[in-house]
């Protein structure tokens, strides 16, 4: 019995040392291809440290000239938020349109995003071509940045809204349909097997099984996207697809520094107010669905 237990513990040892070798090897490994990229991509040390103090000095200058005596006094005092806000009207409205163009394409890519998830699910059983043909076309659409699908529209359509639109829209397709397709899959399947059982279609099945226990996952993620459009719609406007992005591609490009981190703050805003009611409105529909 001894030899016995004396067999298994050596046994024991040899499996967690070929487990450590292969875990040390998968870390060697790592650390050379990641040596090998920053190589190859100059992420070296020695200029990170030296361009450190040049991101503080940009950062210095971006920074409002707040003084704490005039803070709360006209637009014409240096040194007051009205000062530091002086075209807020101005920037308020191309945030709103910029926040309009995020909530268009939101919507639009999502309810396409939400079609072809169903079809993208591999659990729920379309047939293998049609599974295939979807998750292609949902990687491709989300491949290409935002950036490259607002050029193309921009020479199609014109400067404007519109072509941000367009892109955003196109690209949220594609991210949310993985999304989407990825919480179906995880959702438990007995209410889909009970519709099918009762003699339920496919489509059915997929209304009335998968969509309710999905539909708070779908939410957060169409609300996180609303929130990555909304930066994605400042980004493209620097290719004349509208909204505020055009306005701080402007200030960038003239170096309005104190301008800069007032439009930023702005967006920053946005982007905590839409994250709040994010989370209020799932709230709701899982306390709807409980």
């Amino acid at each position: 019995m001894s030899s016995a237990i004396a067999a298994q513990e050596a046994a024991y040892r040899d499996l967690r040392r070929q487990r450590r070798m292969a875990t040390l090897t998968g870390v060697a490994v790592l650390v050379v291809l990641l040596a090998a990229a920053a190589w190859m991509s100059e992420f070296y040390p020695s200029s990170v440290i030296a361009g450190f103090p040049r991101i503080g000095e940009y950062f210095s200058k971006v920074l409002p000239s707040l003084e704490w005596a005039n803070l709360l006094s006209g637009a014409e005092t240096e040194g007051s938020i009205a000062f530091w806000f002086y075209r807020l009207d101005a920037w308020l409205l191309l945030l709103v349109e910029t926040a309009q163009m995020a909530a268009i394409a939101t919507v639009a890519g999502a309810a396409v995003a939400l079609l072809l998830a169903f079809p993208a699910a591999k659990n729920l059983g379309a047939p293998n071509w049609v599974f295939q043909l979807t998750r292609r076309v949902l990687e491709a659409t989300r491949t290409v940045p935002e950036i490259v699908f607002a050029l193309i529209f921009v020479w199609a359509f014109g400067v404007g809204a519109l072509a941000g639109i367009l892109a955003i829209a196109l690209h949220t397709t594609g991210a949310l349909g993985k999304l989407f397709a990825d919480a179906m899959e995880n959702v438990e399947l007995r209410p889909w097997d009970g519709v099918r059982a009762s003699g339920g279609t496919w489509f059915e099945a997929c209304r009335f099984a998968v969509l309710p226990a999905a539909a708070p996952d779908l939410l957060s993620y169409a609300m996180l996207r609303f929130e990555v459009n909304l930066r994605s719609a400042s980004v493209i406007g620097f290719v004349g697809a509208g909204g505020i992005g055009e306005e701080l591609y402007k200030v960038i490009s003239f170096n309005y520094y104190e301008e800069i981190s007032a439009i930023i703050l702005l967006i920053i805003l946005a982007v905590m107010l839409i994250d709040m009611t994010s989370e209020r409105l799932r709230r709701r529909v899982i306390e709807a669905a409980t």
